[in-house]
């Protein structure tokens, strides 16, 4: 770990970014951890852009949050990658390396399974695990984050997902990563969305807006589990559905600190990152007039 006042920074990229909630939570996290000399903000980038800003980053930036578009981008970029994000096809964490190179990660794939496991979702684990029926998972979308939640789906025990798109092309892209992951993928077109909601979990990847014509016309399971990778607006109209149906939902904010704690940990080497500040300043920035 560097020392607590040597000057070390940090940032989000991506484009829109002026939104993001993710220099609130570390920087609340570089504070509680007494990492004085750290800092963290936000950089607006396009795909294009973001070979020529990683390369002309200085010995002093520790790593990159990287959010839509530049998730694919920042899987080549890295030299060196773990096999999750490999096998999803991106990335979301650049770590720099002692040589200058740059280690590419997806905390959004732990983040997803830490979420969905307090939830209650996932098979057990250990020498006294149950014998236990693989979970139903249904994923909404075709895009980066759903490459995540197929990684996630199969973290946490699952061999088969239905995929619901709109374009069945969308589905094709993601038979690599179905197959890189071990997983089975039942595609459905989005006409037929709501035929999939008797899944163990739904988690929907999709744009503002996209599922809102899904709110109602589904039937939830009252024991099923949703995750909605959004958080502003919020509830979605399809999280409200949920909601009133007595369904344990969770939000893109639950994910947004579940990942960050992991990046966190990556970019200072601090071994477990201040959770409880990083939760107040994010709840706070939430709530805030």
């Amino acid at each position: 770990m560097q020392s607590q006042d040597e000057t070390r920074k940090a940032a989000v990229c991506g484009k829109p970014i002026a939104h993001s909630l993710s220099p609130v939570i570390h920087n609340a996290g570089f504070a509680a951890a007494g990492l004085t000399g750290w800092s963290y903000e936000a950089i607006e980038c396009a795909e294009s852009e973001l070979p020529d800003l990683v390369a002309g980053l200085g010995p002093e930036w520790a790593g990159l949050s990287l959010t839509m578009p530049l998730k694919e981008a920042a899987l080549r970029i890295a030299t060196v990658a773990t096999p999750v994000a490999i096998a999803a096809g991106v990335a979301n964490t650049l770590v720099r390396q002692e040589d200058g190179s740059w280690h590419a990660d997806n905390t959004d794939i732990g983040g997803m399974v830490r979420v969905l496991r307090e939830a209650g979702l996932g098979l057990s684990r250990g020498r006294h695990a149950k014998k236990e029926a693989p979970p139903r998972i249904t994923v909404l979308g075709g895009g980066g984050t759903a490459r995540a939640a197929l990684a996630a789906a199969a973290e946490l025990g699952a061999d088969r997902v239905t995929v619901v798109t709109r374009r069945p092309e969308a589905r094709d892209d993601l038979a690599p990563v179905a197959v890189a992951l071990g997983l089975t993928v039942e595609g459905v077109d989005w006409a037929d969305a709501a035929s999939t909601f008797s899944a163990d979990a739904v988690i929907s990847t999709v744009p503002k807006g996209a599922a809102d014509d899904l709110a109602e016309t589904v039937t939830w399971r009252a024991d099923g589990v949703y995750f909605d990778a959004l958080y502003d607006p919020w509830p979605t109209p399809l999280a409200a559905s949920a909601q009133r149906a007595g369904v344990s939902v969770h939000s893109g904010l639950d994910l947004l600190l579940a990942q960050a704690l992991s990046q966190f940990e990556q970019f200072t080497g601090v071994e477990t990152a201040p959770e409880e500040a990083m939760r107040a300043a994010l709840e706070n920035a939430v709530h805030r007039p």
